[in-house]
């Protein structure tokens, strides 16, 4: 009786129901996911647009404009001929030819210039000698012209006393003079005040730096009492001893060294490396 029964179909796998069952919940999980989810629309767009490019069919190939390049020869040059000579020799000639003409008329000019504004300081310089003759006389001041330069220096001597930035009040007079001829001679001012090397270390300086610059200031101040003065013409500089005049071997010698100088520039320096001495120098 049991062998007529018909044999009914084998069913699925056992294993594909699990299998089923885990894929309902996946999709179950991932929709809660989306359902939370708060999805950006234009972060979503760009992804998808990224995405159909990546492993979808691109039409449209991006590719930037070739910078197509300029001959300069087919530019500058023509085709020559055989029995047609290039004119570029001739062209070269008239520029070099000209740049040359051009370069002797500036030279020329500034020659000129040049020795023009050494006249103009060796005549002011003389003015300026004309002025403190008595100081000149007496070892106090000394004058010096160089290029474009009129140098007046100060010594210690009669302006200064040892070791103190104070103007002595019978110099005044002088620097009021000298503030004269400034206000006449155009250009530059610098006012560098120096030392000797013997060391200075007191409750006002501290080293020679220190007393250089300061007898600089001490002068500037009085120069600039005339109103005629620009003061964005005046520098100070101080430089201790490190531009000495004569060596400091002496006493003599370390007196030539404490000095203030003067230096009035007219543009650019032309000094050619010689100094014409207008004063001999004399140490206090």
């Amino acid at each position: 009786m049991a062998d007529d029964c018909p044999k009914c179909e084998a069913g699925l796998p056992p294993w594909l129901a699990t299998f089923a069952d885990l894929m309902s919940l996946l999709m179950c999980f991932f929709v809660l996911l989306l359902s939370f989810a708060e999805v950006d629309a234009i972060r979503f767009k760009k992804m998808a647009e990224s995405m159909k490019d990546a492993f979808g069919v691109q039409r449209k190939i991006p590719a930037n404009e070739i910078v197509r390049g300029v001959s300069v020869i087919k530019q500058e040059f023509s085709p020559n001929m055989v029995n047609d000579p290039s004119p570029i020799n001739e062209i070269t000639q008239r520029t070099i030819e000209n740049e040359r003409e051009h370069l002797e008329v500036n030279g020329a000019v500034m020659e000129a210039a040049a020795k023009q504004i050494e006249q103009e300081v060796k005549q002011q310089a003389a003015e300026i000698i004309a002025l403190l003759q008595k100081e000149i006389d007496a070892g106090l001041v000394s004058i010096e012209t160089g290029g474009s330069k009129i140098i007046i220096r100060i010594q210690e001597k009669g302006s200064f006393s040892s070791g103190s930035a104070r103007l002595d009040p019978g110099f005044i007079q002088v620097l009021d003079r000298i503030g004269d001829a400034v206000v006449k001679s155009p250009g530059k001012v610098v006012v560098a005040g120096h030392t000797d090397n013997i060391p200075i270390s007191t409750a006002r300086f501290r080293s020679n730096w220190e007393l250089s610059s300061a007898r600089a200031v001490t002068v500037v101040h009085s120069l600039l009492k005339n109103p005629d003065i620009d003061p964005a013409r005046v520098l100070v500089e101080g430089h201790a001893d490190s531009h000495p005049l004569v060596p400091n071997d002496s006493s003599k010698n370390r007196s030539v060294n404490r000095r203030v100088e003067m230096i009035l520039e007219r543009g650019d320096d032309l000094d050619n490396g010689e100094t014409l001495l207008i004063e001999d120098k004399r140490g206090g």
